[in-house]
């Protein structure tokens, strides 16, 4: 039996803005939006050519939910965003106004550098060695 971890939901504060962010500051595509009524929307991005598992965007519906939006690992690194050209994507992410946490650190198993997204959710953007 075949199995993968194809979509994780990430509570975010409204789609639009959420999806700007992640096709513009990151250059995923949008890969669905679909209108579920009542306010709600399917909606998919995820990097470019299929790469990975993708997110579903998934707007907050109460307070609860809101309060969780940024920070629904207690602060701890969330994703990861592998890349096979440390240099160059971070050089555009950060001309594109991507917001880094620190500078890039060469450890044993990577490069990586932590960024935020737009709910303030920390990631890292990594190549790993080998």
């Amino acid at each position: 039996m075949a199995q993968k971890i194809a979509t994780l939901a990430l509570v975010v504060a409204e789609y639009d803005p959420a999806i700007a962010w992640f096709t513009e500051k990151l250059g995923f595509e949008l890969i669905a939006d679909t209108d579920m009524g009542g306010g709600k929307r399917w909606v998919v991005v995820g990097p470019s050519g299929d790469q990975g598992a993708r997110l579903l965007l998934a707007r907050a519906s109460d307070d609860e939910q809101r309060a969780r939006a940024g920070d629904q690992t207690g602060g701890r690194v969330f994703l990861f965003l592998e890349t096979d050209d440390f240099s160059r994507d971070y050089a555009a992410m950060r001309a594109r106004g991507v917001k880094f946490l620190e500078e890039p650190r060469h450890e044993p198993y990577a490069s990586v550098a932590v960024f935020e997204d737009i709910c303030g959710n920390r990631w890292d953007l990594l190549q790993p060695k080998g």
